[in-house]
């Protein structure tokens, strides 16, 4: 799918009207420049991809509004090498954002219908290695633990003990908490004697973050 100038433009606005809510971080600013958000929307909706806006990708899922995603990479402080567990691949769009910073991405998506089409999609159409799995997000990847940043991108009720215990020490977790109809954007640090740190970053609204294998 092409990238054009009309694309490129847009994105540039975009990456401006980020900088204006105060997303700082300018590795993330960099990623989202450069990734064409519009090749991971269905093409009905090509003429919104630059908006910031949420859309459905299908399975009940959405791609996650662009500030949604520069606010959560921007708190999970991205560096190059840093291994990465994402739950939630959805269109693999935030999993681009952080393997475009540089980081090793494990994601892990619950509904069997939208990980085939997007582990397809990855395959075809993003230069990125993206190690993609389905399963229930609950449960991580022990196999693959500890990871030194853990992201979740849909609204979980707790926090899942098994992801707390595969966070490595010195490591941090970006999680939407609360069952409600908004939650708390929480960063948590693991700290290297291994105490808990809680740290509040405003309300948001995600999707609810659901356990076992969906076929939708």
């Amino acid at each position: 799918m092409q990238d054009t100038y009309r694309h490129k433009g847009l994105r540039k606005q975009l990456i401006e009207s980020l900088r204006q809510k105060q997303i700082s971080d300018e590795a993330v600013l960099r990623a989202m420049d450069k990734i064409p958000r519009h090749i991971f929307l269905d093409s009905s909706f090509l003429e919104f991809a630059y908006q910031d806006k949420p859309f459905p990708i299908g399975s009940g899922q959405t791609i996650s509004q662009p500030y949604t995603v520069a606010f959560q990479t921007q708190l999970l402080t991205i560096k190059k090498g840093l291994k990465v567990l994402e739950i939630g691949t959805g269109s693999a769009y935030q999993a681009s954002v952080l393997a475009e910073m540089g980081a090793k991405v494990y994601s892990i998506e619950r509904q069997r219908k939208l990980f085939i089409k997007t582990k397809a999609f990855v395959q075809q159409h993003l230069p990125y290695k993206l190690n993609l799995f389905l399963g229930d997000g609950n449960d991580g990847l022990p196999a693959y633990a500890p990871f030194d940043r853990i992201l979740i991108t849909a609204a979980a009720p707790e926090i899942p003990q098994p992801l707390l215990d595969q966070l490595k020490p010195g490591g941090i977790m970006v999680i939407p908490l609360g069952a409600g109809d908004q939650q708390d954007m929480l960063r948590i640090i693991k700290k290297l004697n291994g105490e808990i740190i809680h740290e509040q970053h405003g309300a948001f609204r995600f999707v609810p973050m659901l356990g076992n294998i969906g076929n939708d």
